[in-house]
């Protein structure tokens, strides 16, 4: 069987094609933007015909789509219109060409930020629609449910098995530590760090006050290879840890672990993003028995020790 990875180079894709080694996948086919070696498939996802040529010419039992334009906050208000048209041609293109060169499974990768701004918490599925997003992730989010739709369609009329899974934010090794486009953990854990060794306090944005659920992303990439191997069936299916914690209690955890001393100056003239984020898990519980399994403070100990290694 031939496992398709699209952007398996990033940081859910390295931990995922882990998962399926350790498991004894072996033809495993990592697609990425940027060529590394020889090693992966160059594929440029935004190019219609780049997509169509990877999937006629490797012909994938299976696809994996993680690829996307993704960053912060500040990324997303600051490129909404790159935002829109990048992910909305990656996960055009790779649906209908995944679907009509025949992969039997095909599974997309979509975002909790597709979740309308206010929805009654926890998150459910059955709510994805009912409602705009906060507004600096909108253009990303409502791309990312919009080709969970488009499968749905793609089932009705071209009989396409396909899943979409809706993951929360996620952690760990590998992570994006780039302050200009990384999310709130990394971020969170570089400007400590570096404040810690230069002894001076850290500024962060907003009030602190939003609260996040994060998923350790190995637990992530169990959740894909369950789904893989037992589920067919294109509504959506939130993945995450059902834990919620505000960035504020965030901030102090990473404080202690990486063991910096100064202060916290919250900057409310930055926002927040979405006040609220936790999932309901317990349709990918009952649909392919996936419970995360890594406690967060283990996660995040594991994570700052391992950007402290790898810098």
């Amino acid at each position: 069987m031939r496992i398709a990875i699209l952007g398996g180079t990033g940081f859910l894709g390295t931990a995922l094609v882990e998962r399926l080694l350790a498991a004894d996948y072996k033809d495993i086919v990592v697609v990425s933007r940027r060529s590394s070696n020889g090693k992966h498939h160059t594929v440029d996802l935004r190019d219609e015909s780049e997509v169509r040529r990877f999937f006629e010419t490797v012909k994938p039992d299976i696809a994996i789509n993680l690829a996307a334009f993704v960053g912060d906050i500040g990324l997303n208000r600051d490129n909404p219109g790159k935002m829109f048209y990048d992910n909305i041609r990656i996960g055009a293109f790779c649906t209908h060409h995944a679907c009509i060169t025949g992969v039997k499974k095909y599974i997309y990768v979509g975002t909790v930020c597709g979740y309308p701004k206010y929805t009654e918490v926890p998150f459910r599925e059955d709510d994805l629609w009912n409602g705009f997003p906060e507004e600096t992730n909108a253009p990303y989010g409502i791309v990312k449910k919009s080709i969970g739709l488009m499968m749905q369609g793609y089932a009705a009329q071209y009989g396409m098995n396909g899943v979409f899974l809706i993951p929360v934010n996620m952690y760990g090794p590998y992570d994006n530590f780039d302050l200009e486009t990384s999310h709130v953990i990394p971020a969170l854990i570089r400007k400590m760090v570096e404040a810690k060794e230069q002894n001076r306090d850290v500024t962060l944005w907003g009030t602190g006050s939003a609260t996040r659920e994060f998923l350790y992303v190995y637990d992530c990439a169990e959740a894909i290879r369950k789904a893989m191997e037992t589920h067919t069936g294109c509504e959506p299916i939130n993945v995450g840890s059902g834990q919620e914690i505000s960035i504020a209690d965030l901030a102090e955890k990473i404080k202690d672990i990486v063991g910096f001393e100064g202060e916290i100056i919250w900057d409310a003239s930055k926002p927040d993003g979405q006040p609220r984020r936790c999932l309901d898990t317990s349709r990918a519980y009952e649909k392919f028995g996936f419970k995360a399994s890594t406690p967060f403070d283990d996660g995040l100990r594991k994570t700052v020790e391992w950007y402290v290694k790898q810098r």
